[in-house]
């Protein structure tokens, strides 16, 4: 076995880049540590860095059990601590040091080490990780064919299958097959005349580039060879779980769809290929929250000047200033940059500015203009180009530079051509950035910038988009038809929690998203006025998004959304899987409360291993708790597993089941949980049956969480996914609001807890309402935590039961909200 150490400036990233590798693979196949950050400041604020003796340490934890250790670095100073852990370590274990891309090398690193693959496979894998990109963005320099290894003597055995699912073969599918090959020789080709790719090899599969409708021919050679082609073809049937809508019919069949959400269909386009304003687009919202900005594209790559233009003697002066104007403002531009920076941050951006002035640079630039006739673009390219190869020629740390020097090149070309940068763009005002899809190195960063959501044409809910969008608190849908297709410029309002990007939205709503967009810093302690206590708990999704909780100064976990760990996969995790993942999350809260909710598959979440056919009307069928009656093992997995992860960990665990509906229901949940190991049991209030019984439910649980976006939907009959019937999916509608008021009394009555973990739970608006219907706790998305605060101090708890007593006596949403305003006016002078 290989062991993987992962050294990045940033804690956050660096965990973030490792839970988005192991969605990859569905064993324990992959021994990985992270050792990120430098340690803490006198605040407790992480500080950026990177530790030589963390990473020596981090190896010689692996050398116990691994065959070897490869490391990989993100950038700088990472390289340095590496080299000095080499020589601080007390293992004597084989190490290499990659010089791969930290994020992707990391993917493809941890799929190889789970397939077996000895150091030198390992590492090489990690260092070809960037093959498919530079294939499929066109990179200067050709992708190389990959070279198989030669195959035993002997008949291979074959199979074609078609590409079913949307996104073809992207890193996820690509580690299932990898996976699924089981040790066998197993090689893919696209037909007709496409490469050859080891099905062992994520960055060869990657390579393929076999997109939806292309057939594939895949061939294998020795023990079990019919096994694993029976494997792989199952997953290409399938559609890797991902579904198959929108493959069109060819005569081999399209397969069910089931495991992905409904397509959403492309909005109307006006005379020009526009979006036009008041359309709304559906995606998939992966990073909770609302935010509302003009749209920026994501910038393409700069293409190569054209080097058959030659300039006349006489323009040549001109094309010289603009060389020199460019390479001045660049360098002024990374010098102002640097002055606003710390640390690793500020080397860089001064390391860059150097670039950007060296003389040699510009003289040859301008050499190039002047004698050959070069324009100001190619000849910057040239000059630029000379450089890279001298650097190339003397190796190691100087071979390094050259991604340096073709970043200042960017620049300066850019600047010239009056170009946005590839990339990210830089702006001075909030923008939301639209993407077909974004590269890990992209959304990363995002960090700090005026981006104030991301909103992508492809892409999934384990993506590596969704996943640090998440841990940067940046609202995010994905999956979006048609998005690129928004004008630059345009406003739109993006909303993370339906998963919608509304076009052309209206001021009200425009003025009301930036004020729920705006971060207001939470001391940590829900209460109300007189020091009435509420506590103010954060919605997580995993490891990455509890510890943003946790610097949040969250009070602790409302609801712990367990689907991530069985999301994009045709099987369940095992018990032991389940466990390192719920251990990452309680991990970040010690001592303080973390609410789990069980797998809440089905409706817009299917799973091919939970929700097995087609349901007419899926919001109302297999979802939820249900799923137990048809696979009880799924529940008592998961349950037996969260009982272990809280014995290892310190964090007070309690568990609730989704989709309840009966009091019979919750009592067998409760017998199960506490069975498995689990102290404190309860259950999500999501339909009025469970409301209105909350006064027998209380006898059989120890706690309730109202899920307000799903009792919305079932209590006005509206799907809560469509957008057309959002005013009814509400939690101010008065139905909603005297439901809520039900619960809370019969949690008063019983003296037990009643929390709140829907949206509802994050408008400070509402967050005095539900203090006096008798919630005790609400728990929302991280950024949300200072506004719910602040709104909660301002009102004593009087001042909370006549404002609740208000929006119950409204007869309509807007009439309780107007109720509601005046009430809280007359006490706080808001």
């Amino acid at each position: 076995m290989i062991g993987i150490v992962a050294v990045s400036h940033s804690a956050r990233l660096g965990e973030a880049a490792l839970e988005l590798a192991l969605q990859m693979v569905q064993g324990p196949g992959a021994r990985v540590r992270v050792a990120a950050g430098a340690g803490t400041d006198a605040d407790g604020t992480p500080i950026l860095g990177t530790d030589a003796v963390a990473v020596a340490e981090a190896i010689d934890e692996l050398a116990a059990d691994c065959d070897g250790v490869l490391v990989l670095m993100d950038l700088g100073s990472a390289v340095l601590s590496a080299e000095l852990a080499l020589e601080l370590r007390l293992s004597d274990v084989p190490v290499r040091l990659a010089p791969a891309p930290f994020v992707e090398g990391l993917l493809a690193a941890v799929v190889s080490a789970a397939a077996g693959g000895d150091l030198d496979t390992v590492a090489a894998e990690a260092s070809a990780a960037l093959g498919a990109k530079s294939g499929q963005l066109g990179a200067e320099e050709p992708v190389p064919e990959p070279v198989a290894p030669s195959r035993p003597a002997g008949d291979a055995q074959t199979r074609r299958v078609l590409v079913r699912n949307p996104q073809g073969l992207h890193a996820r599918p690509a580690a299932l097959i990898a996976e699924a090959s089981g040790g066998v020789d197993v090689r893919l080709r696209r037909l007709p005349d496409g490469p050859e790719a080891a099905a062992a090899s994520l960055s060869r599969l990657l390579i393929l580039g076999a997109r939806q409708g292309d057939e594939i021919e895949i061939s294998a050679h020795g023990a079990d060879a019919a096994g694993a082609l029976d494997r792989i073809a199952a997953l290409f049937d399938d559609g890797f779980g991902e579904g198959t809508d929108g493959l069109p019919e060819t005569g081999t069949g399209t397969g069910t769809g089931t495991g992905s959400a409904p397509e959403p269909v492309a909005p109307p386009r006006d005379a020009a290929g526009a979006v036009t304003a008041g359309d709304v687009l559906r995606g998939r919202g992966v990073s909770p929250g609302v935010a509302a900005a003009s749209v920026v594209h994501l910038a393409p790559a700069l293409p190569e000047p054209d080097g058959g233009v030659v300039v006349a003697e006489s323009e040549r002066p001109a094309e010289v200033s603009a060389v020199e104007r460019a390479t001045v403002a660049v360098a002024e531009h990374l010098r102002a940059r640097s002055a606003e920076s710390t640390g690793e941050a500020r080397e860089i951006l001064d390391a860059a500015r150097l670039i950007a002035s060296d003389p040699e640079l510009l003289a040859d630039a301008r050499a190039l203009v002047l004698s050959q006739g070069r324009t100001a673009a190619r000849a910057v390219w040239e000059a630029a180009r000379s450089h890279e190869t001298a650097l190339e020629a003397l190796g190691g740390r100087m071979a390094e530079r050259v991604a340096d020097i073709r970043d200042v090149r960017d620049r300066v070309i850019a600047e010239i051509l009056g170009l946005d940068l590839p990339g990210v763009p830089e702006r001075e005002e909030p923008f939301v950035l639209v993407a077909v899809d974004l590269s890990p190195a992209d959304t990363a960063a995002l960090g700090g910038g005026r981006c104030a959501a991301l909103v992508t044409e492809q892409g999934g809910p384990t993506s590596h988009t969704a996943i640090i969008a998440r841990s940067l608190g940046l609202p995010a849908v994905v999956g979006v038809t048609g998005a690129t297709g928004i004008r630059e410029g345009e406003i739109v309002l993006v909303d993370g929690d339906r998963g919608t990007v509304e076009v052309g939205p209206d001021e009200e709503r425009v003025a009301s998203a930036r004020a729920a967009a705006v971060v207001v810093e939470f001391d940590g302690q829900g209460r109300s006025a007189d020091g009435h206590p509420l506590a103010l708990l954060a919605n997580v999704g995993g490891a990455a998004d509890a510890l943003a909780a946790a610097e949040a100064r969250a009070e602790g976990v409302g609801l712990f959304r367990t689907e991530f760990c069985f999301l994009g996969r045709t099987d369940a995790p095992s018990v032991d899987e389940q466990v390192i993942a719920y251990r990452g999350v309680l991990a970040a809260f010690p001592g303080r409360k973390v609410v789990v909710r069980t797998l809440d598959a089905g409706s817009d979440k299917p799973l091919p291993f939970a929700n097995v056919d087609d349901e007419e009307n899926p919001a109302l069928g297999v979802r939820g708790l249900r799923i137990a009656r048809r696979s009880p093992r799924l529940l008592d997995d998961q349950l037996r597993a969260l009982a272990l992860a809280a014995e290892a960990e310190s964090a007070l665990v309690e568990v609730m089941a989704p989709m309840v509906a009966t009091v019979e229901e919750a009592a067998e949940f409760a017998e199960r949980a506490r069975g498995a190991g689990i102290d404190r049991v309860g259950i999500m209030i999501e339909t009025p049956s469970a409301a209105l019984l909350a006064t027998e439910i209380f006898e059989v649980v120890d706690f309730v969480s109202l899920g307000t976006n799903d009792l919305a939907q079932y209590t006005l009959a509206a799907d809560r996914l469509l957008s057309e019937l959002g005013d009814l999916n509400d939690p101010w509608q008065p139905a909603v609001l005297r439901l809520i008021g039900a619960v809370g009394a019969a949690g008063r009555a019983a003296g037990k807890p009643v929390g709140v973990c829907g949206e509802a739970g994050a408008d400070p608006a509402l967050a005095p309402v539900l203090a006096g219907l008798g919630v005790t706790s609400l728990s929302m998305a991280p950024r949300a935590l200072g506004r719910v605060g602040a709104a909660l101090a301002a009102v004593d708890q009087d001042a909370c039961r006549r404002a609740a007593d208000a929006a119950l006596a409204a007869p309509t949403a807007s009439a309780a909200r107007e109720a509601v305003g005046a009430v809280l006016a007359d006490v706080s002078g808001l």
